[in-house]
């Protein structure tokens, strides 16, 4: 049996959903564990709970003996918790996975510089209630249970890391990103308008010299401005990265929908252990 433990570091998922992802993977793969910890439904404020709650369940599936943490939801608060999460799970050389995505990404990129898991970029239990969302959960599920059918089709056996865009703007000059030289960095984006976006280019770029390339996910729900931007997302993301001097690699099938493909963190190897 591989157990998956589930908490929710930025914002809560309801049970309705939890029960729908809970029945699918009773029937179709009943292999897998899930154990929907009781703070992924807790509420405060925006989060799913105070701090020192998402803290104290993140911290109780990791150091369970489950194969995998499962992060239920994205949003924003994960980034709050992820300096105590470093110092209250150093030292330990985990092979435990930790599987999400969006905000999430802060504690995919502590745990892959500190060593605490082996991250992976991947859908999210709330995903279920996104048209199409039973396919996304049966591409993680697949992986949890050995699949390698979910992977992000163009990884080409260097490293590489997934991340959205604006969570990785945040990590940029903190100390929870990684040396990412010679890595692939594949983003995505939703939400943002065309400016914003241009400006976390501007950002992340600057940081990024000496990656091996950048490829470009989906980016959605764009909002119209007041006035065209005029520039497509691919334009800015080939501008900035030809001023940065970073090779552009074309696009990457990850974001806000569905179809997020998987994307372990690291060395092709990583990938198929």
């Amino acid at each position: 049996m591989i157990h998956i433990a589930i908490c929710a570091p930025g914002t809560p998922i309801s049970a309705e959903d939890a029960a729908r992802v809970e029945a699918l993977a009773k029937a179709e793969f009943p292999q897998l564990q899930l154990d929907f910890h009781p703070q992924c439904f807790a509420e405060g404020g925006h989060f799913a709970g105070p701090d020192d709650m998402r803290l104290a369940a993140l911290l109780a599936c990791a150091r369970s003996a489950a194969d995998v943490v499962w992060f239920a939801k994205g949003g924003y608060g994960s980034n709050r918790i992820v300096a105590q999460a470093v110092e209250q799970l150093a030292g330990r050389e985990a092979q435990q996975q930790w599987f999400g995505y969006s905000d999430c990404g802060y504690l995919l990129s502590a745990a892959h510089k500190h060593g605490l898991a082996r991250a992976v970029h991947g859908p999210m239990p709330v995903d279920i209630r996104r048209e199409g969302g039973e396919a996304a959960i049966r591409r993680a599920l697949g992986w949890f249970a050995g699949s390698r059918e979910g992977l992000e089709a163009e990884l080409d056996g260097r490293p590489t890391v997934a991340f959205n865009l604006i969570t990785l703007a945040m990590l940029c000059g903190t100390r929870f990103l990684p040396d990412l030289t010679g890595h692939v960095v594949l983003v995505e984006e939703v939400a943002e308008h065309l400016y914003a976006i241009d400006r976390l280019f501007f950002h992340v770029t600057e940081h990024l010299r000496g990656i091996a390339g950048l490829r470009l996910g989906r980016l959605t729900a764009i909002p119209e401005n007041d006035r065209a931007f005029g520039s497509e997302p691919e334009d800015i993301a080939r501008d900035w990265c030809e001023r940065a001097g970073i090779p552009y690699l074309g696009r990457a099938d990850i974001g806000h929908d569905a179809a997020n493909r998987i994307v372990p963190f690291g060395q092709a190897q990583d990938r198929l252990a």
